[in-house]
Formats: C-alpha cells, structure tokens, sequence
C-alpha cells in the first residue's frame, strides 16, 4: 500500500503535489487553533454565551466583505490570493497568542486571522476544481478534502499530547498554528500562477444562480450551530476540558480521510440534489439530539450521543464540495465560478453572522435546546431547496 500511495503521489503533477502539501501545513494550523480557540475564551475571559456568540461578528465579519476584498485583489490569481490568505492568518494567530490580552484586543486579533481565512475559502475550491480532471471534479475535491481531515488529524493530536503530556499552553499552539500558515504561504508561492481575467461579476448577483445563492444563505445560517454552538455546548454545558474537542477532531479526521473521497464519488456518481438532500435530513437528526439528548437521557449517555452527532456534523460539513460542483455545472462563463463562489461565502456570512447573534439572545433567553429548533427549521428549508437542484444534461 505505501509503494501503491508512493507511484500515485510521483504520478500526479507538481501543481497538485505542491497543493497536497500547502493544504496539509494549512489544514494543521487551522486544527491547532481550531481545537483550543473555544477553551482559549472560556479559560481567559469566562464568556457567556453570548459574549462567546457576539464573537463570531469579527470572526464572520470577513466572510461578508470577502466579495469586496476579492474584488479589490482581482489582480491577484486564486493561487496567490492564497499566499495573502496564509500570511493573514499567521499574523491573526501571532497576535491572539500575544497580543490579546483583552476582550477587545481579540476581537481585532480574530478580525484579522479571520479574513485570511475566507479569503483562502473561494480560493481553495477554484484552485482545487482546476487541478481535475474533466468527470472527476468531486473525487479531486474529496480527495484535497481528505488530506485536510489528515491535517486536523496532526493538529488535534498534538493539542492532546501537548496538553497532556507536554505541558503545552496556549502561546504554543498559536505560535506552532502561526509556523504552519507560513510553510503552506511559501508552499502556495512556489505554485505556477494562473492568467489573471479582469471579472466584473465579483459585486453582480446574476438571476441564473438564484438556487446557488438561496443554498448558500441555508448553509450560512445552519454552520453556526457546527462552528459555534456544538462546540460550546460541549464545554460549557457537559464542561469538557481542552482534549475533549481535540480528540473528537482527530476522531472526525481519521473518518474523514475515508468519508470524503467517498462524498466526492458519490456526488459525481449520484449528484448534487441526492447528496445535499440527505445533509438536510441527517441534520435534522443532528440538531434534535443537540438539543435534547441531555433532557432524554442520563448524562453519562447524553453527552457520549452528543459527541457522536458532532462527529457527523463534522462530516456534513463536507457537503459544500456539492455546492461548489453545483455551480461549476451551470455556470454560464467561466470566469464566473470563482466569482460566484466569492459572493456565495458573502452570502453565507451575512446569515451566518445573524444567527450568531439571534442564537445568542435565545441561547440566553430561552436555553441552548431552542437554538438547535431553530437549527431543525433551517434544515428543512434547505431539504425542499435542494430539491429543486438540477443540472444541464451536457454538464452532469
């Protein structure tokens, strides 16, 4: 098996090869301040929820602007758009370590890592969709995919060693997250740039990708309850330590590397209708148990069901690769791909932040179980929206 993965990597090009391992040093520094960031504002400031909720403003707050900033950058390939996003997140992650002694200090520090963040976003899925081959554009995605759950994997499992057993603390993590950014910015910079199309459609919302668009909205509205609430509901409600969240994020990692390659094929083979269709009814399912697992059931058993449902909320996560294919296929030019892929993270930030908020004030008027109804309600939603998903015969 290692001489078969060994002749497959040789095999490949060496634009690919060099994004295999720019997304591997990413995917790390992303699940090193991904597994202790929700510990690192419990511990330092004592949120409540919805201080913590209030958070996600400056965090999702580049996710709305990134179709201005894109628009501003259009002078840049998605291939170097890349290199900026990398070196913004390792000044994001330098200054949370040491220079956000205060709650408003981290909220510049989390503004500015955060814009890197979703600036790589579009970016990843345009550079990932030009390295396929034509008919394979799902398995390639699954396939980068599953190199990043290989990454978390590295990430979560050094945050659990490291606090464990190396007497990490949170200035290492961020500091080691900071390293890898600037690997995977050399990494991207090495990377052959693309011709660059002057695009006008960046600030256009164009009528015939009016479903791409109410999907992107859904999706904005429902990653909320995966990014910020799932997570918080582990360590303020069952008040879990640091290692727990890391080691469900290596657990998600390890299934992932099969789970995504496996989603890529599935959503070449069966389409995007099928596979967005069946992420609403599982989270429906997912969202139900976040939210009453721990009134039904002892404890003990509550919060084992809970950690199972984020591990396939972590895996229906991967669903977006669906919607990027989506409008790939119906794309009228091709230059309009990244571009809507651009507003579509715009568009998902605008909702997403509002049910930051909104979840915060319920959360904290009414209990985390209401925030997770409302979770069940944006499910189904996007169940009839995704069914009204099709292709072009020619594209499918």
């Amino acid at each position: 098996m290692t001489l078969s993965f060994s002749a497959r990597f040789s095999a490949i090009s060496r634009e690919l090869k060099i994004f295999i391992m720019a997304s591997l040093m990413m995917g790390v520094a992303y699940s090193l301040v991904d597994s202790t960031l929700n510990n690192y504002l419990n511990e330092r400031f004592s949120l409540s929820g919805f201080e913590r909720s209030f958070l996600e403003l400056p965090r999702e707050l580049p996710g709305l602007m990134v179709v201005f900033t894109s628009a501003v950058l259009w002078f840049l390939c998605s291939r170097r758009l890349g290199v900026l996003a990398m070196l913004l997140g390792m000044v994001g992650t330098l200054l949370i370590a040491f220079a956000a002694p205060t709650y408003g200090l981290v909220v510049v520090c989390l503004f500015i890592y955060s814009m890197g963040q979703h600036l790589f976003m579009p970016a990843a899925s345009a550079i990932g969709m030009e390295l396929a081959e034509p008919g394979k554009t799902g398995q390639r995605l699954g396939q980068l995919n599953a190199v990043r759950n290989l990454a978390a994997i590295l990430g979560s499992f050094l945050v659990f060693v490291g606090f464990r057993f190396l007497n990490f603390n949170f200035h290492i993590t961020f500091s080691l997250a900071a390293l890898g950014f600037t690997v995977a910015a050399i990494l991207m910079y090495s990377m052959t740039p693309t011709p660059v199309t002057p695009s006008k459609t960046f600030l256009k919302l164009h009528k015939e990708y009016r479903l791409y668009y109410v999907l992107c909205v859904l999706y904005g509205s429902r990653k909320q309850l995966f990014i910020t609430f799932a997570p918080w509901v582990i360590v303020s409600i069952f008040q879990q330590p640091t290692q727990t969240l890391a080691t469900l994020m290596t657990i998600g990692g390890v299934i992932g590397i099969l789970f995504q390659p496996l989603l890529g094929w599935v959503t070449d083979h069966l389409g995007e209708r099928f596979v967005l269709c069946a992420e609403a009814v599982m989270l429906v399912v997912v969202c139900l148990g976040y939210g009453f697992a721990r009134s039904i059931f002892p404890e003990s058993i509550a919060f084992l069901l809970t950690c199972g449902l984020y591990l396939i909320d972590q895996m229906l996560m991967s669903v977006g690769m669906a919607r990027s294919m989506y409008i790939k296929k119906i794309a009228k030019r091709p230059e309009d791909v990244q571009a809507a892929l651009t507003v579509g993270v715009t568009i998902d930030h605008l909702f997403s932040i509002s049910v930051a908020v909104i979840g915060g004030v319920i959360w904290n008027q009414f209990g985390y179980q209401y925030v997770f109804l409302l979770g069940v309600a944006i499910a189904a939603i996007n169940f009839f929206a995704a069914m009204r998903v099709r292709v072009p015969a020619q594209n499918a």
